[in-house]
């Protein structure tokens, strides 16, 4: 701009002389005149006059340029001080003494600067009201002081959490956003939602001076509070259209529940989760009142209802009270337990080079119980294939508990899911009852296998020893167990069902554990069962306890007490069938099984030790074929015929219920009865058979595997996996906070995490309480050394022992069995 400023100037006194005599034109700065059209003008008048004088045309160029820009500027400055006039005017009649604007001091300047920050705050206080008008027109936020009912304290805190909402003040949005909210994928099983957890529990904010004044509790603090509310529709009429719709929303239901049936153990897949965010003063009656009000507003007219319940400790606030007197003790136990492991250890190490170690001190160390957990040596006289067999079953176990506590976790396609686990093939999650018979197959045949080769060596038997020393294995592991879910475990963690699936069960032990340790708690009932999945060792127990009267039966009448026996087992596969059919039970898990009848069936069947005897008896004839028919000879059509069975019984019981699995399977009485009755005995029969060949040195591929010596570690790990397994699975769904995805079963089955925790857990278990224990058993209840044992043996052909010199003798083969077979007993 200023080069051609500067080229004009320069023809300007190019042309001064003629333009000196001109008359000067008028150039008005209010009317915007051009510069330009002048000089132009200027021209034209050189060619009439050309005495015009460059000096003057020099001078008149200059000081229009020079009023063209003074206007401009003026122009400018008059906007900007009206503006300011008019905004300093505006404020100042907000001020309650006027002055002058002669007197407008530094001070008054500042105060209205101040006013004027408020100004701006309130616009935009007022700005972020209307957005939060739109916004939650959207998503209404949730009143939970609508009860009648509600305390004055909750009322208050609602009252300024709403306040807070509309002033978009973000503890407030917290809360608001930390309740769970409609999503997409409803109709793909989208219809649990957690909301928030952690923000919830988070949210702390102080109440207003004169609301905490009225507080009589001496609460000051709104704290976030996270309520996991339930609710059930209800269909009005048989509407093919809405059903459907609906069966999509509970994604087909391969569980059925009901409104009131217990969900601490088995998930209710038909009721509806969702987590709500409320202030710590309302309580869970508030918003369950608020809750159904809100659904039945929503369905008004439409005939749908909906059951709504919000459970007291369904609602969880972040609380760091003090440990209660039992939790403290629990956990000065396990340390104390610890530390004496660490001592014994420390003992173990340093008298190692020593001749003789004191076995007393022993007991605990970690190094000694570790070497002979992780040993997979093997005795003369072991039956190897019991172990692999035991791992086989106990991995399945392991499948069809994570497949039940899988269906806790919300999944935003669970309908996918179920769709895909509605087929023949989920046998193998299905069937969780029929992995747990060959354990007690396996019980039977140990018991009888030791007793009938003392009786065969004429050796005495002390029942009370055999009791003793049985609850010494199995009580320590169980009872360190019980304490530490009852006491610890609900200390480690929290979620939205963590009171549920953790905290519930933990209330019930703290009232039936006594029980468990009294081996009774299966005739109690699952619903009210501390550890349910421990009722398989009531049932052992009680067989156990039993066992040595059908064993001296058996021994002393073989044929009358044989004929006994299998009148026991059709008694009971009689009773099964019969069972099944009155009381509409169901011992497989088939698709759309109803709560209500798996807890029945647990009750009056599976938990029963009558109706489980069956398979139990089966181990204890096991037990004397193996001590009566050892190293018996079989042609290869007999043992081709023998596979063949054995194969036609494990396909017949474990494909032979596949099509209860399909999605479209209907519940027929006909069929749960025929497998509870025949299902257990063909399964077990396989193994049987598998047993009864390898122990007898006809091996294949197949027995082999079974008996391959690492499955040694399997088998002493065995009992502790059997108890950790629930409590870890339970543990992972307590906590799970969020909506996840399915892709596929195998990605689910297969948790790594899982299987090392339930693997770290079962290692702490049975270095610090069940090899420890088994340690002391043998140092209170001696035996005879090996060798004594066979030098006995080889120059009687019998043990006869007096009893005030060996308190409790056995053959060299048991006692090496029992020393490597925790389970023998």
């Amino acid at each position: 701009m200023s080069r051609h400023i500067l080229s004009l100037l320069l023809l300007a006194l190019a042309t001064s002389q003629a333009l000196e005599g001109v008359v000067q034109p008028t150039c008005n700065l209010k009317d915007n005149c051009n510069l330009g059209d002048h000089l132009l003008a200027g021209a034209n008048s050189v060619s009439d006059a050309g005495d015009v004088s460059a000096d003057k045309l020099e001078s008149k160029i200059a000081s229009i340029f020079e009023d063209k820009v003074n206007y401009s500027l003026k122009l400018f400055a008059d906007d900007a001080t009206t503006t300011i006039l008019e905004y300093q005017t505006a404020n100042l009649s907000q001020l309650s003494h006027a002055v002058a604007p002669g007197n407008y001091t530094i001070h008054q300047m500042e105060q209205a600067m101040e006013d004027d920050d408020d100004q701006v705050e309130e616009d935009e206080r007022a700005y972020l009201y209307n957005i939060g008008k739109r916004f939650l027109a959207i998503t209404q936020p949730f009143d939970a002081a609508r009860n009648p009912d509600a305390s004055t304290l909750c009322r208050r805190q609602m009252h300024q959490f709403l306040n807070a909402l509309d002033n978009f003040d973000l503890w407030a949005l917290k809360m608001h956003d930390s309740s769970g909210k409609l999503n997409s994928g409803i109709l793909n099983g989208n219809i649990n939602q957690p909301g928030d957890f952690d923000q919830c529990l988070a949210i702390q904010q102080r109440m207003k001076d004169q609301d905490a004044g009225k507080d009589q509790d001496g609460d000051s603090i709104i704290r976030g509070q996270y309520c996991l509310a339930y609710a059930q529709p209800v269909l009005p009429h048989n509407s093919k259209r809405l059903k459907s719709f609906f069966k999509l929303i509970q994604s087909h239901g391969p569980f059925k529940s009901e409104f009131n049936d217990p969900g601490h153990r088995v998930p209710r897949y038909s009721l509806i989760n969702w987590g709500l965010c409320v202030p710590s003063g309302c309580s869970a009656r508030d918003v369950e009142y608020s809750v159904a009000e809100y659904l039945g507003n929503q369905t008004a007219a439409t005939g749908i209802t909906f059951n709504v319940r919000v459970e007291p400790q369904m609602c969880q606030v972040r609380d760091q009270r003090p440990w209660d007197r039992n939790t403290t003790w629990a956990v000065r136990f396990f340390l104390l337990v610890l530390s004496v492991a660490i001592l014994s250890t420390i003992y173990d190490r340093s008298t190692k080079s020593q001749p003789k170690q004191n076995a007393w001190f022993t007991a605990f160390s970690l190094d000694k119980n570790l070497r002979w957990l992780f040993s997979t040596s093997s005795a003369p006289g072991d039956i190897e294939a019991v172990h692999g067999i035991r791992f086989l079953n106990a991995i399945m176990l392991i499948f069809s508990h994570k497949s039940m506590a899988m269906f806790f976790n919300p999944y935003n396609n669970r309908t996918a899911m179920s769709e895909s686990l509605g087929q023949p093939w989920t046998v193998i999650g299905r069937a969780a009852s029929l992995y747990t018979d060959p354990f007690l197959l396996f019980s039977g045949m140990l018991t009888a296998y030791s007793l009938f080769g003392r009786l065969m060596k004429q050796q005495p038997i002390r029942l009370k020893n055999e009791y003793i020393s049985r609850l010494m294995r199995i009580v320590p592991p169980l009872a360190a167990l019980i304490l530490f879910c009852t006491y610890v475990l609900p200390l480690w963690g929290s979620g939205p069902q963590w009171n549920l699936v953790v905290g519930h069960h933990a209330d019930i032990c703290k009232k039936n554990w006594w029980r468990n340790l009294l081996f009774i708690h299966n005739y109690f009932g699952f619903s009210e069962m501390c550890l349910t999945h421990t009722h398989h060792l009531g049932i052992d127990t009680e067989l156990f306890a039993v066992a040595p009267l059908l064993i001296l039966a058996l021994w002393r009448w073989p044929r009358r007490g044989l004929f006994a026996l299998l009148l026991l087992c059709t008694v009971g596969t009689a009773a099964r069938y019969y069972t099944t059919i009155v009381n509409q039970l169901s011992n497989y898990i088939y698709f759309g099984t109803n709560i209500q009848r798996l807890f029945r069936t647990a009750d009056y069947m599976y938990s029963f030790p009558p109706h489980r005897s069956t398979v139990y008896i089966m181990g204890i004839l096991l037990g004397y074929v193996l001590r009566k028919y050892q190293n018996a000879r079989l042609s290869s059509l007999q043992l081709r015929l023998g596979w063949l069975v054995a194969t036609v019984c494990v396909l017949a019981s474990l494909l032979g219920p596949a099509p209860m699995g399909d999605i479209n399977y209907v519940y027929n009485s006909t069929h749960a009865a025929i497998y509870a009755a025949f299902a257990p005995i063909a399964w077990c029969l396989f193994f049987s058979w598998i047993v009864f060949v390898s122990h007898n040195g006809y091996t294949n591929k197949l027995t082999k595997l079974f008996a391959w010596r690492g499955f040694q570690v399997s088998t002493k790990l065995s009992y502790a996996i059997y108890l950790t397994q629930f409590p870890v699975f339970f543990f992972n769904v307590g906590r799970r906070r969020h909506i996840h995805h399915y892709y596929n079963f195998v990605s689910i089955i297969l948790d790594t995490n899982e299987f090392i925790s339930i693997f770290l857990a079962s290692v702490a278990l049975t270095v610090l309480f069940d090899a420890p224990f088994q340690n002391l058993k043998k140092l209170l209840i001696k035996r005879p050394t090996a060798a004594k044992v066979v030098k006995d043996s080889q120059a009687n052909g019998t043990e006869s022992q007096d009893a005030t010199t060996t308190p409790a003798s056995q053959p060299s083969t048991t006692a090496l069995l029992q020393s490597h077979h925790p389970h023998s007993d």
